[in-house]
């Protein structure tokens, strides 16, 4: 847990000051050994007794799962010219039922926004931040959110870290690519959707290779 350092007592500007890291190392870039640093704290945090009152990650399955959105309105992910429309419907079936059969439940602590942004090295030790994501579930979901984001900075490939993802990489493919062409959220950072979008990229190819989908075709 960090050190509390203090807190505004001012209603109207509320902050907390927490353990300083302005001498930690963030990545990217990733040096040998990161990756297998991360993935053993990333162990250490699911070995960890969740406390007590957090989400169960099988109940938000619905909000992740964004293929039923794209079912019922594919417009906002075809404009972003991830598939072609003759793709996304010939592959729409196979991927809405990997989607709904991804394995949450579970009973470790899971992170679930593990990235570069999230996680930084002190010393020999790794530190994962921003923990308002926080439940309980399958721990094999906080690898592989984190895996699409960690390829782009120049990480492995996701099927070569998780050949096999019980449909999880179909349903991060259907969360990012239902995101990807919205318009931007007012409270989240004007490039986000270029992120999401990317993230889709990766994940779409990782559940292609997984479910044996013909090559995507693009717009």
């Amino acid at each position: 847990m960090p050190k509390l350092l203090g807190w505004s007592e001012d209603p109207e500007r509320m902050f907390l000051v927490l353990k300083d890291l302005t001498g930690a190392r963030w990545p990217p870039p990733w040096r040998p050994g990161d990756f297998e640093a991360a993935r053993a704290a990333l162990d250490e945090v699911h070995a960890t007794p969740a406390p007590p009152g957090l989400p169960q990650l099988a109940d938000l399955h619905d909000d992740l799962n964004g293929w039923e959105e794209i079912a019922a309105d594919p417009e906002p992910l075809l404009a972003t010219g991830l598939c072609s429309r003759a793709w996304l419907e010939a592959a729409l079936p196979v991927l809405r039922e990997a989607s709904a059969g991804s394995p949450l439940a579970g009973d470790e602590l899971l992170h679930l926004d593990v990235r570069s942004d999230n996680l930084c090295f002190v010393g020999d030790r790794v530190v994962l931040v921003d923990w308002n994501q926080a439940c309980v579930g399958n721990p094999a979901v906080d690898l592989a959110a984190w895996l699409p984001s960690l390829s782009l900075e120049g990480g492995p490939e996701p099927w070569r870290v998780m050949p096999d993802s019980h449909g999880l990489a179909a349903l991060l493919a259907g969360f990012f690519g239902s995101r990807a062409g919205q318009p931007p959220p007012s409270t989240a950072a004007p490039r986000v959707r270029d992120f999401q979008r990317a993230q889709a990229e990766v994940c779409l190819a990782w559940a292609g290779r997984e479910l044996s989908l013909a090559p995507r075709l693009l717009e």
